[in-house]
């Protein structure tokens, strides 16, 4: 099986949303006006697709030089 480390963007949005979830399950501070949790979640929904795009490209440059 071929390596493929930009996949590990994928993780990311997991690791935001769930690992670090007991970690940030603070109403305080706030931020922005916003709980701390509810900042955190605003922040790794608007990170997500970023990681994604992040994981697609890398496995379009690869592509790309496996049909050259």
């Amino acid at each position: 099986m071929a390596r493929r480390p930009h996949l590990l963007w994928l993780l990311v949005p997991f690791v935001l949303y769930l690992g670090v979830l007991p970690l940030a399950n603070r109403v305080r501070p706030v931020v922005l006006g916003l709980p701390f949790l509810f900042f955190w979640l605003l922040c790794a929904t608007v990170l997500t697709p970023l990681c994604v795009w992040l994981a697609h490209r890398g496995d379009r440059k690869r592509k790309g030089r496996a049909s050259s």
